[in-house]
């Protein structure tokens, strides 16, 4: 099975799953959550999640927000793409977007308990391998697009392309 990014013929690559992300960055904070269940429990992310038929990322990022912390994310804007290709043959493409603000009130729900942290002090130790590579594009704005080869919770292999 693959071992580095470039044993992967990306463009023909069809992923298992595609999902997504969001982020909402507010005054040197950024609103994570524990994953309570499903795929990556236990681990810290952004509250995300599969794209269902019909919708579009962007539709996704926001309805799995609203699901999982009972807030509507505002100045919503897409940052970037990420490629996981598991030795297991499980493949997640996701979409990553970013927020500066939200109605409502971040709630704890059966899938995730919100948590705000400083992002001067992110929780990298308790979240998948890859965020250290791509979180600081995404803080800067930046737009990218990564490729990453992963054996379970382990990182392998990693390309970050900059716009």
């Amino acid at each position: 099975m693959f071992k580095t990014v470039d044993e992967v013929d990306w463009a023909n690559w069809n992923p298992v799953t595609v999902a997504t992300l969001m982020f909402v960055i507010q005054d040197g904070k950024i609103l994570l959550i524990h994953k309570k269940r499903g795929f990556g429990k236990g681990k810290i992310n952004g509250p995300g999640g599969k794209i269902e038929p019909g919708e579009t990322p962007f539709e996704c990022a926001v309805r799995e927000t609203q699901e999982e912390l009972c807030i509507t994310p505002t100045g919503v804007e897409f940052v970037g793409e990420l490629h996981f290709q598991f030795t297991d043959n499980n493949s997640i493409h996701g979409y990553v977007f970013t927020a500066t603000g939200y109605e409502g009130e971040p709630t704890e729900t059966d899938e995730a308990d919100p948590i705000w942290c400083s992002i001067d002090e992110l929780p990298f130790e308790h979240m998948w391998e890859d965020d250290s590579t791509w979180f600081p594009y995404m803080l800067e704005g930046r737009r990218f697009s990564a490729r990453y080869i992963f054996e379970g919770d382990r990182m392998l292999d990693a390309v970050i392309d900059l716009d």
